[in-house]
Order: C-alpha cells, then sequence, then structure tokens
C-alpha cells in the first residue's frame, strides 16, 4: 500500500500512521493511537519500577574480644537484614597499638561470624586489614 492510502486510511479512522521498521523495504507501518501506546508503555514501565528493590548496605560492628554469645545476637540481626535483601558490612573497628600484632584473632572472628550465616549468604569480600578496620562484605544467597 502506498503511503497516501495509508495515511488517509488512519486519518479515516481517526488514529496514526506510525512507522514500525522504516528501513525495511518496503518499509512497514501500523495504524495505531500513537498517544494511547505511549500512556500504556509509561504505565508499564511506572509498575515495573515499583517492583524493584534498591538493595542497601547494612552495616554491623563487631569488636576483637566479642563472646560467643553476643556474636550470635548479632548474626541473627544479620540474617535479618540478609532476608530483607540486603547487604551487610561488618567491621570490627580500632585494631591499633597492641592489638595490630593479633589482627588474625579479628579475622578468626570475621570467619566464625561467617560460619554462622553461611547458609544464608555468600561473602563478597573477604576479612581484610585496612588500616584500623577490618571489613567483610556479605550478600543474600539468592541475590547474585
Amino acid at each position: 500500500m502506498d503511503i497516501k492510502s495509508a495515511l488517509n486510511q488512519a486519518e479515516d479512522a481517526g488514529l496514526d500512521l506510525v512507522a514500525i521498521n522504516p528501513t525495511a523495504n518496503p518499509p512497514v507501518c501500523r495504524i495505531m493511537d500513537y498517544g494511547k501506546y505511549k500512556f500504556l508503555a509509561q504505565k508499564r514501565d511506572k509498575e515495573a519500577k515499583k517492583k524493584q528493590k534498591a538493595a542497601e548496605v547494612k552495616g554491623m560492628e563487631l569488636s576483637m574480644r566479642i563472646e560467643e554469645h553476643d556474636m550470635r545476637y548479632k548474626a541473627n540481626q544479620v540474617a535479618k537484614f540478609l532476608a530483607n535483601g540486603d547487604k551487610v558490612r561488618v567491621i570490627i573497628k580500632g585494631v591499633r597499638g597492641r592489638m595490630a600484632n593479633f589482627s588474625h584473632f579479628g579475622i578468626e572472628n570475621m570467619n566464625k561470624f561467617y560460619e554462622m550465616l553461611s547458609d544464608k549468604c555468600v561473602m563478597d569480600q573477604k576479612p581484610i586489614l585496612s588500616g584500623s578496620i577490618i571489613t567483610m562484605m556479605l550478600a543474600p544467597k539468592d541475590a547474585k
């Protein structure tokens, strides 16, 4: 169909002639209500955006000399964060002075903490000492 007759047909129907694939030979066009199409596309995008959840990074602070019960309590809190789909940054602050010589105890505590949560999370970043802080990053198992 030539362009003039397609335009006339679209005008008679009160709709628009939209080029679907203008580079094809012959060009492919569709008679449709373009305003309604745009509105529905925006509505779909808005609904898809509502369903998205941005992952937050929560924090949990441990100490070098944390007791087993306190570690379990904090692990339960972190498990709640992970269940919500958030990432968790676990830190040990204040590794200074004499404690710096025994920083491996802090890393061991981090590994024990991860073992408590290993069924619920994966380790994004292994425990590393940077300055006077030991950090580790945990992410939920289902969100990779």
